[in-house]
């Protein structure tokens, strides 16, 4: 099986063809040279006029069986019978060639050499009919044999008058001789027959194969007829000229099957294939237009042949002898052919033209009924036919769009895309593209523009449009795909294509266009309007404050709504190379859009106000789309930080600090795991006498890049809830632990704990983890103070108020931090069960210098007095203020003016030594502006502080 598939490779390669071509008729045209000039001796014109022969045969049998064993051959058994038919031409030529060469004496009649050629014609006739495109009805079928028989029989009768007439006069020829006489021609007739037959009637698959192995057995049945002619019968010897005829013929019936081109060898095509390869035979002369010739005489072969028939007739007449009996027959029957044959033809006519009829009165039903309009233009573009559902789809008339030029209906702005899709079109083969579509604007009868989606089809030279109206998809298309890219409540451009604008402002600006800036907005207090007046308040703020921003940004910028209160606005630049120009202008733009969206809004009849956060960033070059609008993101977040209700600028160090603080927080995760963080305590001193009357704890993480963090620090970075709570837990359990070990070591102070009212109220610390907490370490009753951090004014203080009743229960003494810092500290001393109150150390840093700070600091120190609770100054750092703090009537002070914060064996040695050293006698301050700089009184105090660093 390689050997044929290699084979057919070659032969398949252009190249290869033509050179294999050119080889065959050098073949050729040697040999009918050689026997032109009678090869040169009489010796070798036998050879090469028997064994010759005999060689050409067998090579085209070879071929002929070679193929059809080839998984790819088409019509297997005609290229077999072939093979047979070309092996028994070479069997008769080598028997001939055995008489003539080998026995050197003349060939007998009839010998066996006839009986083989006699063999060649009936697998050719059958191979014949099997390439014959097969009728699909009886009637189809009828007609072939009937056409057969036309043929040859018109050729028995003309042939029979010329010469078989004077051969069937056997004379003193035995029967033997006078059947083989008649035999050669006879066959020679029903094999034209068939090659006419076949000629008009061949399938359209492997048309070349088809048409070389027709012009071979024609060829051989041409020298066949000439060989049994009287005139050259008697004068035949071989290697004469008519043989080269015989030895062109197996030639080309060996070439001939592997002329079309085929699949590769190992991929042999499905049953699809083939059927598309079947229906795209007759399409490859399609844009060539018909053959009018070969279809006319296919329709005239019947009177061809009785035409035929009649000169055989008239040559016996007008010779002068009597119509011979086989000639009459044979002419009356050929004339019964043609009129059964015309008899069938009428009828299948008729059943033709009424089907015809039929599909035609359905297809009319179908084109005036369907939506879609149907439009015949000529090459010129004239409109030939429009179906009637014109007039329901384009609300005009049909048969007044007939004779006007499609070019008027199309939008002009659509007419040189649909001119040059149509000329592409028609450049393209029809079985490359069958169809094309276009979508372009009609006009209606209205006058409006209706969006139309055409399928286009070839038809005579002109085009065929199938029209549909579209409009409401296109409309629907549009409507999707600006829900798509915009916010429902606002109909601002949403993110993704703010982002997108961003990037096509980026992308096409101009060279040293560096004033592009996009601003990032968050409404400040936004939450608040949710939470006060209720979510459809807020949906009506948020639509007043896109309006005020679409109204503040020039036409060709972009206002964005990104998400819940956050808008941004694309500002493209106009080309100035200043940047402190451009900066200036775009801040005061965005400082205008801040004051205007911090207008009141009017909201049910009520004011609201909120206040608007802005961060800008500026284009530069390599910056991306992304990378700008993280930028501003970054700005704007700088804003809410630093007091809200401002503009900021982006600058380099912003992004560093974020990424800094993103790594701190990677590295915080395994911090408490790794044990990188240490306990220190900061001693809490009674300023009447300078005893430890308490210790603060303070956690502190020292890296393992050696690298001390204080609280301020690592806490703005554990803003994950899980990760502050995990810190929060380890903090009050190591507190608990050390505080009871010193206690068993006979330095029992009570321990202070900062917490959160959250971290308080978090589900994960239930009262039970407290309780459990103080039993497992025997911390006895007052020996854990709870320092509460913050006075959020969002905190519930019904649920804060009863969670610190529980842990007084406990023992547990609360203390509030912060006292001073504004109305939440206030609200939460008149609700909330306090032991101690804290000072904020914003006010004990200007008690001495500012008389302001210094009366408010009084009065609140008064009112912790009238209350009976203890007081503690945070952040005394100096011995003034001591003094000043003492004399107002605060108990206890925490600061550098006593210690920093100590490691475990620093502060078992400040417990030890019991108390610090407190300044004597009143101060004297003499404030600002008072007129008296300075104290009377040497108030300076030695210092206590220790190494706050923990140990290494």
């Amino acid at each position: 099986m390689n050997a044929p598939g290699a084979w057919q490779v070659r032969l398949l390669d252009p190249r290869r063809s033509q050179l294999n071509q050119l080889l065959l008729a050098g073949v050729c045209a040697a040999y009918a040279a050689g026997s032109a000039v009678g090869w040169g001796s009489a010796e070798l014109s036998y050879i090469m006029g028997d064994f010759g022969l005999s060689a050409a045969a067998a090579v085209a049998a070879v071929s002929c069986f070679l193929y059809a064993r080839s998984k790819h051959s088409r019509f297997r058994p005609a290229w077999l019978l072939f093979g047979i038919s070309s092996a028994m031409a070479a069997l008769g030529n080598a028997v001939w060639g055995w008489y003539e060469v080998v026995l050197q004496r003349p060939v007998p009649s009839p010998c066996l050499a006839d009986l083989f050629f006699l063999c060649f014609a009936p697998p050719a006739i059958v191979g014949l009919l099997v390439l014959a495109k097969r009728p699909v009805t009886r009637a189809g079928w009828v007609c072939l044999g009937l056409d057969s028989w036309l043929i040859g029989g018109s050729l028995l009768t003309l042939a029979w008058s010329l010469a078989l007439a004077h051969t069937a006069e056997f004379g003193d020829l035995s029967v033997s001789h006078a059947a083989l006489s008649l035999a050669y021609p006879l066959l020679d007739i029903a094999l034209v027959s068939m090659v006419l037959a076949l000629h008009f009637r061949r399938s359209a698959t492997n048309r070349s194969a088809v048409n070389t192995a027709i012009a071979a057995i024609a060829l051989t049945v041409m020298c066949d007829a000439l060989f049994t002619s009287p005139l050259l019968r008697e004068a035949y010897r071989s290697g004469q000229i008519l043989d080269a005829g015989w030895f062109a013929g197996s030639l080309l019936l060996a070439y001939a099957p592997w002329t079309t081109p085929r699949e590769p060898v190992g991929s042999e095509p499905g049953p699809e294939a083939r059927r598309a390869a079947d229906a795209t035979g007759p399409r490859r002369g399609a844009g060539r237009g018909p053959r009018p010739i070969a279809g006319s005489l296919a329709a005239l072969t019947p009177y061809l042949a009785a035409a035929v028939c009649t000169l055989g007739i008239l040559y016996n007449t007008l010779d002068g002898r009597s119509v011979d009996r086989v000639v009459l027959f044979t002419a009356c029957t050929v004339v019964l052919a043609l009129v059964v044959r015309q008899a069938i033809m009428l009828l299948d006519n008729i059943t033709l033209t009424q089907e015809l009829a039929q599909k035609e009165n359905h297809f009319r039903s179908l084109v005036q009924g369907s939506s879609d309009v149907i439009m015949i233009a000529a090459p010129n573009g004239i409109l030939r036919y429009v179906s009637p559902a014109a007039a329901g789809v384009w609300g005009r008339d049909a048969d007044e769009l007939v004779g006007s030029e499609l070019a008027t209906l199309i939008h002009p702005a659509d007419l040189g895309r649909v001119v040059h899709e149509i000329r592409r079109f028609l450049a393209v083969r029809p079985q490359d593209e069958p169809t094309t579509r276009i979508e372009c604007r009609f006009r209606s009868g209205s006058g409006s523009w209706l969006n139309v989606e055409s399928t286009v089809n070839r038809h005579h030279g002109g085009l065929i449009f199938n029209s549909r109206d579209v409009t409401e998809r296109v409309r629907l298309q549009a409507q999707l795909q600006h829900n798509a890219e915009h916010d429902p409540l606002t109909d601002l451009p949403n993110r993704a294509l703010f982002t997108k604008r961003v990037a096509g402002a980026l992308g096409g600006r101009r060279i040293g266009d560096r004033g592009t800036a996009v601003l990032f907005i968050d409404l400040d207090g936004f939450k608040g309007v949710n939470d006060t007046i209720g979510h459809q308040a807020g949906d009506e703020l948020l639509v007043q404050a896109a309006r005020r921003l679409a109204e503040s940004v020039r036409s060709g910028d972009t206002a964005a709504r990104l998400g819940g209160d956050e808008f941004a606005a694309l500002i493209v630049g106009d080309g100035t190379r200043d940047r402190a120009a451009r900066e200036r202008h775009i801040y005061e733009l965005a400082d205008r859009l801040r004051l205007r969206l911090s207008e009141p809004y009017t909201i049910d009849g009520q004011e609201v106000r909120v206040a608007a956060s802005i961060g800008v960033s500026f284009a530069e070059p390599g910056v991306t789309a992304g990378e700008l609008l993280r930028n501003a993101d970054l700005a704007m977040y700088r804003a809410k930080a630093a007091g809200k209700g401002r503009v900021v600028l982006y600058a380099p160090q912003m992004q560093a600090e974020v990424v800094r603080k993103a790594e701190l927080a990677t590295r915080l995760r395994s911090a408490l795991h790794e044990g990188e963080f240490a306990l220190l305590h900061q001693p809490v001193v009674s300023l009447d006498s300078g005893d430890v009357t308490a210790v603060a704890a303070q956690a502190r993480w020292r890296s393992a890049q050696g690298i001390l963090f204080t609280p301020a620090e690592f806490l703005r970075v554990a803003d994950d809830h899980d990760r502050a709570a995990e810190l929060g837990r380890w903090l009050l359990e190591e507190a608990v632990e050390q505080a009871a070990e010193r206690g068993r070591a006979g330095h029992a102070v009570p321990v202070t704990v900062r917490m959160s009212a959250q971290r308080l109220l978090d589900r994960s610390m239930p009262l039970g983890s407290v309780e459990a907490l103080l039993t497992r370490y025997g911390l006895p009753s007052g020996a854990l103070v709870i320092e509460l951090a913050d006075s959020d004014p969002r905190t519930p203080l019904d649920d804060l108020e009863r969670r610190l009743a529980a842990l007084r229960r406990l023992g547990v003494r609360i203390a509030l931090d912060g006292l001073g810092t504004g109305h939440a500290a206030i609200n939460a001393l008149r609700r909330l069960p306090v032991d101690v109150l804290k000072l904020d150390r914003s006010l004990v840093e200007g008690v001495v210098e500012s008389a302001r700070l210094h009366k408010i600091t009084s009065g609140l120190l008064r009112i912790a007095g009238d209350l009976g609770l203890q007081s503690v100054a945070d952040g005394v750092d100096l011995p003034e203020q001591v003094v000043a703090l003492r004399e107002m009537g605060c108990t206890h002070g925490q600061g550098m003016a006593f210690s920093g914060p100590l490691d475990e064996l620093r502060l078992r040695s400040a417990l030890v030594a019991g108390d610090y050293a407190l300044p004597q006698g009143p101060a004297e301050p003499v404030f600002v502006g008072g007129g008296v700089i300075g104290s009377t009184r040497d108030t300076r105090l030695r210092s206590h502080n220790e190494t706050a660093v923990p140990p290494t």
